[in-house]
């Protein structure tokens, strides 16, 4: 495993998205469950790094393996698909009756599984990291209101209090 500098040092990407209901939703592709949500355009900056370092922190913590940055210079972000005649039909009737293109979506239901499936995978190896460390007998120590955030957000839950 790399420092964590090396990884502080790395340019992950993130998205925004506007919430109908108000409010942005930002989330780093590259970095499984490192998301926020702020109110402000003003705030997006700000709490896209500041989630960016405590999701860093933790999982280098936890010894957890750290994706490299992407980026976004090897894809178009445009392929093919090829669907059958009914399955192209039924999505364009779900676009239509969501007020959305065709386009957004396929692009929104191809995000959502595959955010699912990445979600499964890595709760799959915490569940794996969480029993090695109970055979251990390891404790954690106490932790921030902010790193224990992000740390349930690493792992996929959502704080209770």
């Amino acid at each position: 495993m790399q420092p964590l500098s090396y990884y502080l040092d790395q340019h992950y990407p993130f998205t925004v998205t506007p919430d109908p209901d108000g409010g942005f939703f930002i989330s780093f592709p590259d970095l499984p469950g490192c998301m926020t949500q702020v109110d402000q355009p003003s705030e997006i900056g700000p709490a896209a790094e500041e989630i960016r370092v405590l999701w860093l922190e933790t999982a280098h913590e936890h010894g957890m393996d750290i994706p490299l940055a992407r980026g976004g210079a090897d894809y178009s972000g445009k392929f093919v698909v090829r669907v059958p005649r009914h399955l192209h039909r039924r999505l364009a009737e779900s676009a239509a009756l969501d007020g959305v293109s065709l386009n957004q979506h396929v692009m929104s239901l191809l995000a959502m599984n595959d955010a699912l499936t990445r979600m499964e995978r890595h709760l799959a190896e915490t569940d794996r990291r969480i029993e090695a460390l109970a055979a251990s007998g390891s404790h954690g120590r106490e932790m921030s209101s902010k790193r224990r955030r992000a740390t349930l957000s690493i792992v996929g839950n959502e704080p209770t209090s």
